[in-house]
């Protein structure tokens, strides 16, 4: 049987240091969070400079991607292509914005990660980093 690996804490936290660490070398403020496989949230930092907005909506990309499994700009471009609202996923939480990235490990979705204040190739290539610890 196939045992799940759970996101802890401490891998949350270690995702964290390390966005933390390239936003401190830029002095850029943002928003960064962690959720388990569910989207729950594990662990979030808000920077120095970080836009209150930038709160919420990092934890809802990283809802968003731990929920789909694909991160969060796909979900917003399918939405788009598609035509559907993104009222249709039945929870408000969902987001299009790019930012939001599934951690996989062993091919298994264990949790995500979501940053939002900055522009959102940024947001993006922060949270790629962030999940690419992972696994």
């Amino acid at each position: 049987m196939h045992q799940l690996y759970h996101l802890s804490h401490d891998d949350a936290l270690k995702i964290i240091a390390a966005i933390q660490t390239e936003l401190d070398q830029q002095n850029l403020g943002t928003a960064i969070a962690v959720a388990d496989e569910h989207g729950e949230l594990i662990a979030f930092l808000r920077t120095d400079g970080c836009k209150l907005p930038s709160i919420n909506i990092a934890i809802n990309k990283a809802f968003t991607a731990a929920r789909e499994g694909v991160e969060t700009r796909a979900v917003g471009e399918t939405s788009r292509r598609e035509n559907f609202p993104m009222t249709n996923f039945g929870d408000l939480r969902y987001t299009a914005w790019g930012g939001g990235v599934p951690i996989r490990y062993k091919g298994q979705v264990v949790g995500a990660v979501g940053v939002s204040g900055l522009p959102e190739a940024e947001d993006m290539k922060l949270a790629r980093m962030g999940a690419s610890l992972i696994g």
